[in-house]
């Protein structure tokens, strides 16, 4: 496959049609800067909640969801969810200074505590509503603003198409489509195919096929069924940030990653984790580091699983992770 032309968001080309995707409480800095040692097209934050950044004292939560990637030349886009219009616009101003290249609204979210909000994937339920929050994030800042979705709010809720068209005429500069229903939360398979609804849109803008994209092969098909422009990887790339740039590579002939292996992914593992408690404090650090050591050794075959995710000094995980993995095999390559 040729390498396509860069998708411009603004006055921003964006890399390798590969993107990572918003993920909360696990798509952070240290997350980012791990990913962003291998390369990719795009990185997306996890989810700020305007309800908690438009206050007289925003939590330190939301301030540190929010906090942009600004080092390197990898573009960086803040996801924000909401329910109401102003405090959307006035998260999107926040983010955007902060560093923000990019705005990204979600309307895609399953989860319980954002659908009771009647935020995330809930808007898909009242399309009027939900442009309500497009237009006013869209005037609400000079950077592009892009939106994610899902398929619909259920089986007999598929309107993807209808707000993907609404929100084109809107001005937002890209779309990202989920293959699922809410209702369908992370259960059986993404159906990509249904994503072409969107993408035979006339004039539409870039869009991003998302679900179950985890190595090149789900890749390729994603792309091949839904008609889209670029994928996103989110839970694959828990434990494998180098598998974006690996995807690109084996997609489009972009350079190669350096997948490390034995001391080269200790070393890895064990630079992400004190990034993490640097960013986080120490006590905070090593409770919100357990997840990634984890999927760091259930995607890598990473002997010491449970005793890392008990370890509770630094210096005993740090020489965990050296015996662990430094015997890994890499074998997810």
């Amino acid at each position: 496959m040729r390498l396509p032309d860069p998708i411009m968001l603004g006055d921003t080309p964006l890399g390798p049609p590969v993107f990572l995707a918003p993920m909360a409480g696990i798509t952070d800095v240290p997350c980012r800067r791990a990913v962003a040692r291998f390369g990719a097209g795009l990185m997306v934050s996890e989810m700020v909640a305007s309800t908690e950044m438009v206050t007289p004292r925003p939590s330190t939560r939301a301030a540190v969801r929010a906090k942009a990637l600004t080092e390197g030349a990898l573009p960086v886009s803040v996801q924000i969810a909401g329910r109401e219009a102003a405090p959307m616009a006035e998260t999107a101003r926040i983010v955007a200074g902060m560093g923000a290249r990019v705005i990204d609204i979600n309307m895609g979210c399953p989860a319980k505590k954002v659908t009771g909000g009647l935020s995330g994937a809930a808007l898909m339920r009242d399309l009027d509503h939900a442009m309500t929050l497009v237009d006013a994030v869209v005037g609400a800042v000079d950077v592009p603003v892009t939106l994610k979705m899902r398929l619909g709010w259920d089986d007999d809720c598929l309107n993807a198409a209808d707000l993907a068209a609404r929100a084109r005429d809107a001005g937002v500069a890209m779309l990202t489509v989920h293959g699922r229903t809410r209702a369908q939360f992370y259960k059986g398979q993404a159906d990509w195919s249904a994503i072409r609804a969107v993408a035979d849109l006339p004039a539409r803008p870039p869009l991003v096929a998302n679900g179950d994209v985890v190595d090149a092969a789900s890749a390729r098909a994603a792309l091949a069924a839904s008609g889209a422009d670029a994928v996103m990887v989110g839970r694959g790339a828990q434990g494998r940030p180098w598998i974006l740039a690996q995807i690109a590579h084996d997609l489009w002939g972009t350079p190669a990653p350096d997948v490390p292996q034995g001391a080269a992914l200790a070393d890895l593992v064990a630079e992400h984790y004190e990034d993490i408690l640097d960013f986080y404090g120490t006590d905070l650090g090593l409770r919100v580091a357990r997840k990634h050591l984890g999927w760091y050794a259930d995607a890598n075959g990473a002997p010491l699983r449970d005793q890392m995710m008990r370890a509770d000094t630094p210096r005993a995980t740090l020489d965990l992770i050296a015996r662990a993995f430094g015997d890994a095999a890499g074998v997810a390559a």
